[in-house]
């Protein structure tokens, strides 16, 4: 059965190709993908038999279709925005949008539930409900949030959910699982220090932010090589400090902007709680006033224990023992699904891309020749759990 179902959607190569291409050169940014939400239930309404609810959590769609009296619910979710980084090679389908691209594979990720759903359309050979679950916003981790607050598990229940990303340099094909902490929680927080401008041949009429936020800086260094043990995972990470554009003299402000990820909720709350003490004793001890605007609280993935060997043996059975690992590294990046599994058990897990640049890269590209593998996964979760 399996074979049967790869080789039919690996017939579909060209369909599948000719959506991840369209997405792929019209990309949009988190939280405006109208267009292409456009296209996914353009899509779907193609196939037939879908029942389709848009503007879910303001872009997201969710497709259901039950077949039988089975009672059961399986949700599968997949992403589509883009990224604000200008795309770097040649390729036939490169992005048309300037300084916007698909570098992530979520464009991807869409077809290759797409492609799941031509094939469930076609056969129907399950007993029970699924749900198609596109989500916009992954990348600012807002998509998420949005749609699990506009009802998206009230309005169309599911007994679980499953999610799937690919990731470069795992071997390309093959699928990785994991169980408990799987991504880590991301905080993404911007510091504002206040000081006092002058000119720089004065220093002593100044309060000079920049001493400050470097000084800050150094100290927000020690919250995770002294308060954690080295076998937790925490990154405190200041990506870009801004100040003044003169040499020659003391700026009024200074604007840190932290990237914070933390693999354990509780380690989580603690260097969230130092990073805020710390700020206001540096302010503090530079006569500097400050400002924490914290973004949007983010949570750790965690993979249900039952709902991870389930969907490993389902692509044992599917792929092959050779092409399943269930003893994946854990990864420092976030994923906003990790919200949908709060709500509901389920499993995220990896499908490997091969060895191509890093995602965010600006010469990543996806591994188009995966896109059925993709497809293949989702009908035969979908069979499995709707017997």
């Amino acid at each position: 059965m399996s074979e049967k179902v790869i080789e039919k959607l690996k017939a579909n190569h060209d369909i599948l190709k000719s959506w991840m291409d369209h997405m792929h050169q019209h990309p949009e940014m988190s939280m405006k993908e109208s267009e292409t939400a456009k296209f996914i239930a353009e899509k779907l309404r193609e196939m037939g038999g879908w029942e389709i609810v848009e503007g879910v959590g303001k872009y997201g769609i969710v497709a259901s279709m039950t077949m039988g009296d089975g009672h059961k619910t399986i949700g599968l979710r997949a992403d589509f925005d883009a990224l604000p980084i200008t795309e770097d090679n040649e390729l036939p389908y490169k992005s048309k949008i300037e300084g916007m691209s698909h570098l992530c594979g979520h464009d991807a990720h869409t077809t290759m539930l797409l492609g799941a759903a031509k094939y469930l359309a076609e056969t129907r050979n399950f007993n029970g409900t699924v749900r198609l679950i596109f989500q916009p916003g992954e990348e600012t981790m807002e998509g998420a949030p949005a749609m699990i607050a506009d009802g998206l598990f009230e309005r169309f229940p599911v007994d679980s959910v499953f999610g799937m990303h690919n990731m470069p340099g795992l071997e390309a094909g093959k699928f990785y699982f994991n169980t408990g902490e799987f991504m880590a929680a991301v905080d993404n927080w911007e510091i504002e220090l206040t000081g006092k401008g002058s000119h720089g041949s004065m220093p002593e009429l100044s309060i000079d932010p920049i001493v400050c936020g470097s000084s800050l800086v150094l100290a927000l260094q020690t919250i995770v090589s002294r308060n954690l043990s080295p076998w937790h995972s925490s990154v405190v990470n200041v990506g870009a400090f801004q100040s003044g554009i003169a040499g020659n003299a003391v700026p009024q402000k200074a604007i840190l902007r932290l990237s914070i990820r933390n693999m354990k909720s509780e380690d989580r709350v603690m260097v969230l709680d130092k990073i805020r003490s710390i700020t206001k004793s540096q302010a503090e001890a530079f006569n500097c006033g400050y400002e924490i605007r914290e973004g949007m609280p983010g949570t750790v993935l965690v993979n249900d224990i039952d709902e991870t060997h389930w969907a490993a043996d389902v692509a044992r059975k599917t792929f092959g023992e050779e092409n399943v690992f269930t003893d994946a590294h854990p990864y420092m990046g976030s994923e906003d699904f990790a919200f949908m599994l709060e709500k509901k058990k389920g499993n995220y897990c990896m499908m490997g891309n091969g060895d191509s640049f890093m995602v965010h890269h600006p010469q990543y590209v996806f591994n188009q020749d995966l896109l059925h593998l993709g497809s293949s996964y989702w009908v035969a979760l979908v069979e499995d759990y709707l017997q």
